[in-house]
């Protein structure tokens, strides 16, 4: 069976090249260049496949070279039909695996990228976000303790300027410049995601924030900001205790960023999409949704443009 699958002779192999690919990447992490979540997922994913392995061929490892095009759609059908994981978990978890194909061709382990293209299409979801009235009731939030109050503002901070959660864990005294010319203060950072220059003026919201917290950091973090799990329990009580009874994430703040306090006060989309730090347009058009109450100023500004077009008479007389 070793001889079929190449592993006899002195060759690449799949679960070997995702062990390198994982221990770099977990040096990335401990550095703070990568996010411990993603991380988290790799595992995941490695898990899965090692599995698949044992389920489909009955090995704990393949040669690069034997890696058939069927390979990676059985490998979507048994995460689909015995793991039972959504159309959109398939897709990120079938991911790492084409992305290692295709650095090992790079490297010149393989002649050629051996599988098609995605089987498993993503399908779009709906891009969660916090209403205008809920984001209302959100900053005139009850009394809380000390915690919950934080962990609000945090959010909020998220939600006027559009940073994920690791950029807001990131984000240190020197990313905040001002600028001189008219006294504006800036955030200036490079997304951990995507590596992209990202720079967002601070609104009042925001800047208020970051005066209340100011002096709680001792090594040039802005705040000191806990663990994503944490961050996210203590949010979804507060939540409730604003009366909002939607399924919360914490990314819904970055959403709520796009949809409701940009696009939906008339903010360009090219603008919105370099405040997020898309690489892409393309990006910005997914995370952003088009408010009824947009469309419905549109609507007015249209109307009144058509307004001297002529009058519509609808008694007549036809005789």
């Amino acid at each position: 069976r070793n001889a079929f699958l190449g592993l006899e002779y002195r060759c690449q192999t799949l679960i070997k090249i995702y062990d390198h690919f994982m221990e770099d990447y977990a040096k990335k992490v401990d550095c703070g260049m990568k996010a411990k979540s993603t991380l988290t997922k790799y595992h995941a994913v490695y898990s899965h496949l090692k599995n698949f392995l044992q389920s489909r061929y009955h090995v704990s490892d393949i040669a690069l070279k034997e890696i058939q095009p069927t390979f990676i759609t059985d490998f979507e059908t048994y995460l689909l039909a015995e793991k039972h994981l959504h159309c959109n978990s398939v897709w990120v978890y079938s991911c790492p695996v084409r992305m290692l194909l295709h650095r090992a061709v790079e490297n010149g382990w393989l002649m050629h990228y051996p599988f098609p293209d995605c089987s498993v299409p993503k399908e779009e979801t709906e891009k969660g976000f916090l209403t205008k009235e809920e984001l209302g009731q959100l900053i005139n939030a009850p009394k809380m303790n000390f915690k919950r109050t934080f962990i609000r503002d945090l959010f909020l901070f998220c939600a006027f300027t559009g940073l994920a959660y690791i950029d807001l864990k990131n984000l240190r005294e020197e990313n905040i410049v001002s600028n001189p010319l008219d006294g504006s203060v800036w955030i200036h950072i490079h997304r951990q995601k995507t590596g992209v220059e990202t720079n967002v003026r601070l609104l009042d919201i925001p800047l208020q924030i970051m005066k209340k917290y100011k002096g709680l950091c001792d090594d040039g973090r802005v705040f000191p900001v806990p663990s994503y799990n944490s961050c996210k329990m203590i949010l979804r009580t507060v939540m409730k205790k604003c009366c909002i009874y939607k399924h919360i994430t914490w990314h819904m703040a970055r959403h709520t960023m796009a949809t409701v306090v940009c696009l939906s006060n008339g903010m360009p989309i090219e603008s919105v999409s370099s405040v997020l730090g898309h690489k892409c347009i393309s990006s910005t058009q997914i995370y952003a949704k088009i408010t009824n109450e947009k469309l419905n100023k549109e609507m007015n500004v249209l109307s009144e443009k058509l307004a001297d077009i002529g009058e519509f008479v609808t008694s007549e007389d036809f005789t």
